[in-house]
């Protein structure tokens, strides 16, 4: 009984939240996740953004912008699917 609550539950938290995956979920589409993810974070939290800022030499609106562009594809281009 216990193992089919658990399931269940965690069935839920992947159908409500897309970076924890699912059964199908390849390591690519999970490393994108991660890094958009973070990306998403580090723009969203302007302390953070100031900090890659400062350690780049760079203005925060640079910063920004390229955090954006990375989020478009983090992990470089896709990889095939076997099917």
């Amino acid at each position: 009984m216990d193992r089919f609550n658990i399931n269940s539950q965690l069935e839920h938290l992947q159908s409500k939240y897309v970076g924890t995956g699912h059964a199908d979920t390849n390591k690519f589409e999970w490393l994108s996740n991660q890094h958009r993810d973070s990306y998403a974070s580090f723009v969203g939290h302007n302390h953070l953004l100031s900090y890659f800022a400062i350690t780049e030499n760079e203005t925060t609106a640079r910063v920004r912008y390229n955090m954006l562009q990375k989020m478009i594809q983090p992990c470089g281009p896709p990889v095939p699917r076997d099917e």
